[in-house]
């Protein structure tokens, strides 16, 4: 191998690996489950819009990414002079969506076996017929910088509870308050989610599935 082609090789792995971390979500800070944030009882209360909702994810594995969205189930939030205080929402974990595969293309069978209905594959993922919903309660909020809230709360899924934080975008406009987070990642190990980890499980090769998880949430909330 000439000297110049090597160095055309290190400098290429350079970028590539540049490249990667800067497209790379942010990890969000996870800890114990915490107690939820109360309200006033003369909090505005809001009423999540699901049609208008959705959990965006993106997974990931040595040959490439695939990409889906998670619809919710309801959720109500509270505010205090205008600044949110409060509120959880449930996700309808039967509605997991594959959203870079075609029908007829893997798409169907991969939904299948995330949600755990393939006979013998369950507990890969995340067996929606155990745990039908996830949900998430607010424990607290923090403005950070102009227009941004690092919003933490308890995430609840396939049985087990962990507290996570990460940035948001709050805005109010008429009787619309949308919540909108920055895309995110989370170990999904720390749930006991451990199908193909490499952190797990030795001599599973270049066959893993990344431990990181990412997310983004928009979730848009009517005042009732």
């Amino acid at each position: 191998m000439s000297t110049k082609f090597l160095k055309f090789s290190i400098l290429l792995v350079f970028a590539i690996t540049l490249a990667s971390c800067k497209d790379k979500a942010a990890e969000a800070n996870t800890s114990d489950a915490e107690a939820a944030a109360v309200s006033e009882s003369t909090s505005q209360k809001y009423t999540v819009n699901v049609s208008e909702s959705a959990i965006h994810w993106k997974g990931f594995k040595p040959t490439g990414t695939h990409t889906g969205t998670i619809n919710l189930d309801n959720g109500i939030f509270k505010t205090d002079d205008g600044k949110l205080q409060s509120g959880t929402f449930l996700i309808d974990m039967k509605s997991i969506t594959v959203t870079d595969l075609e029908s007829g293309n893997g798409k169907e069978s991969l939904e299948a076996h995330l949600m755990g209905t393939v006979e013998g594959k369950e507990g890969d993922f995340f067996n929606v017929t155990k745990f039908p919903t996830a949900a998430f309660e607010i424990t607290g909020t923090e403005s950070i910088a102009a227009g941004k809230t690092r919003l933490s709360g308890n995430l609840s899924m396939v049985g087990q509870k962990h507290n996570i934080s990460f940035p948001v975008t709050i805005t109010n406009e008429n009787d619309m308050m949308t919540i909108e987070s920055d895309s995110f990642t989370i170990d999904r190990t720390t749930w006991g989610i451990n199908f193909k980890s490499k952190s797990v499980f030795d001599n599973i090769g270049e066959k893993f599935i990344n431990d990181d998880m990412e997310l983004k949430i928009i979730v848009k909330a009517k005042k009732a």
